[in-house]
C-alpha cells in the first residue's frame, strides 16, 4: 500500500524552481484553438504556485511533430490565449532544454511563468531518453505532474522527471481522480458505453474489456465503418480499417458471451465530400452508396441511441460520433450529448465523458459542465478505467502522500471526499 504525494506535501517553495507537466494539447481547427479546457484545468495549479513564489517552467506536448521545423506544433501559438485566462505575463522559451533556457530560468523573478518549447520537439521526450531526461531535469528542483490525460505514457517529461527529482502531483491531477472515484463508486447499472472516433485500431484493447462490463455498447464515428464492413456491408469510400475485420469479429463474439448489446448505426448521413454546404442525403447503412462517404449516424440511429440511453442509469462516452468539426455533420454528437446532459441534469444518470476530442466535442455542443464528470484524459481515462497502471502515477507514490494507491485505482482519503469501496 502506498500514497502518491499532492500539493499539500510540498513545503517552503519561495525561489524553488519548478517543473510543472501539463497538456496543453489543445485542438486548432482553421488555425484556432477549437477548446480550452486543458488550459483552465491547469490554471489552479499555476496560481498556486504564484502564490508561493516558485520560478515555474511549464513543459507540455503540442500534437505530434516530426521535428523541430514543425512550426503548426509550436506551443508560442498557445501563449496569448493561456496569458489571458492566467491574467499573468508568460516568457516563451524556444527550447525545452539547454543555455537559453537555464539563462531564463536563473533571471526568472519568484512568481515568475516561463513556457518551454514542445518537449516532442525532441525524440528522447517519447524514448524517455536517460540523456533528454537529465537535461529537463537539470531546470528543476522539484517536479509536478498536472497531466493526467499523458500518464499513461512512458515519456521523459512523465515518467522519467518523476524518477530524478522530488515529486507531487497538481490539482488538476488530483480533482480527476477524486471526481473519477467519485463518480464510479456511485455508479449503477445498466451501464451504457458510447464509443466513437476514427479508427478502431487505437481502441481495440478497449471495445474487448468494455464488452464484459457494459451492457450495451454505442458505436459510432469512423470505427463504426469498420464494424459494418465486418458484418460484410459496404460503406462506399468511408474511413475503414478493413484490416482489423477479425479483431471487430472477435469484439463481437465477447460481446455475445457476455451479454453486452453492440449498437450499430442503422441509418447513416452521407456525403461525396467532407466539407460545409456539401449536399448530404441520409440512407440505410445497406445501401451506402459507392462514391460517397459515411460522416454521420442517420435520424433514425440517434432516436434509437437516445431510447437506450433513457433506460440507462450510467453512460461512459468517448469520441464523436461523426464528422463534428464539420456542419451539418456534428448533429448525432450533439443531439445525443445534450440529450445526455438533459438526463444528467434530472438526476436520472451519471455520465462521465473521456477524451480530448469528446471534450471539444461536448464544448461544440455547449454542454461540456452539464456531464457528471468530463475528463480531459483519453487514453488514461480508459486504461485507469481498466484497472492497468499509469507510469506517470506509479512514480508519484510515497508513504506520507494524500492519495491511496490501491490495486485498481486510487482513492482520495484527505481534503474534499472520502470515498468507501
Amino acid at each position: 500500500m502506498s500514497y502518491l504525494r499532492t500539493m499539500d506535501d510540498l513545503n517552503d517553495i519561495r525561489g524553488r524552481r519548478c517543473l510543472l507537466r501539463v497538456d496543453w494539447n489543445v485542438p486548432f481547427i482553421e488555425g484556432k484553438i477549437a477548446d480550452v479546457t486543458r488550459i483552465e484545468r491547469s490554471v489552479p495549479t499555476i496560481l498556486e504556485l504564484v502564490r508561493k513564489k516558485a520560478k515555474i517552467v511549464i513543459l507540455s506536448h503540442l500534437g505530434r511533430p516530426n521535428n523541430k521545423s514543425d512550426k503548426d506544433s509550436s506551443l508560442c501559438q498557445v501563449i496569448p490565449i493561456a496569458e489571458s485566462i492566467l491574467k499573468k505575463k508568460i516568457l516563451f522559451v524556444e527550447d525545452c532544454i539547454g543555455f537559453s533556457l537555464s539563462q531564463s530560468v536563473s533571471s526568472l523573478s519568484e512568481g515568475g511563468i516561463i513556457l518551454t518549447e514542445n518537449v516532442r520537439f525532441y525524440p528522447g521526450e517519447e524514448n524517455n531518453d536517460p540523456d533528454f531526461v537529465n537535461m529537463l531535469a537539470e531546470n528543476g528542483d522539484f517536479y509536478i505532474n498536472d497531466a493526467f490525460s499523458v500518464s499513461h505514457r512512458v515519456h521523459a517529461s512523465i515518467e522519467g522527471l518523476s524518477r530524478l527529482l522530488p515529486s507531487y502531483m497538481g490539482r488538476a491531477m488530483q480533482k480527476e481522480l477524486s471526481m473519477l472515484e467519485v463518480c464510479f463508486s456511485v455508479s449503477k447499472k445498466p451501464l451504457v458505453a458510447i464509443i466513437g472516433g476514427s479508427k478502431v485500431s487505437t481502441k481495440i484493447d478497449l471495445l474487448g474489456n468494455l464488452v464484459k462490463k457494459v451492457d450495451k455498447l454505442v458505436i459510432g464515428g469512423g470505427m463504426a465503418n469498420s464494424f459494418l464492413v465486418a458484418d460484410g456491408m459496404g460503406v462506399g469510400r468511408s474511413l475503414c480499417q478493413r484490416d482489423f475485420s477479425e479483431s471487430v469479429r472477435q469484439i463481437v463474439f465477447e460481446a455475445q458471451k457476455s451479454s453486452c448489446e453492440i449498437i450499430l448505426p442503422q441509418d447513416v448521413v452521407v456525403a461525396k465530400e467532407m466539407k460545409k454546404g456539401i449536399a448530404t442525403q441520409s440512407v440505410s447503412t445497406r445501401s451506402v452508396p459507392s462514391d460517397s462517404m459515411i460522416l454521420d449516424i442517420g435520424f433514425k440511429t440517434i432516436e434509437y441511441i437516445k431510447q437506450v440511453i433513457s433506460q440507462a442509469k450510467t453512460v461512459i462516452w468517448n469520441g464523436p460520433l461523426g464528422v463534428f468539426e464539420i456542419e451539418p455533420f456534428d448533429l448525432a454528437t450533439v443531439e445525443i450529448a445534450r440529450y445526455v446532459a438533459k438526463l444528467t441534469k434530472e438526476k436520472k444518470i451519471i455520465s462521465i465523458a473521456g477524451g480530448g476530442d469528446t471534450i471539444t466535442a461536448l464544448s461544440h455542443a455547449g454542454i461540456v459542465d452539464e456531464f457528471t464528470y468530463a475528463s480531459t484524459a483519453g487514453g488514461a481515462f480508459f486504461e485507469w478505467l481498466e484497472g492497468k497502471d499509469l507510469p506517470g502515477l506509479a512514480a508519484l507514490s510515497s508513504s506520507d502522500g494524500r492519495l491511496l494507491l490501491r490495486e485498481r485505482d486510487f482513492v482520495v482519503c484527505k481534503n474534499q471526499v472520502s470515498v468507501e469501496l
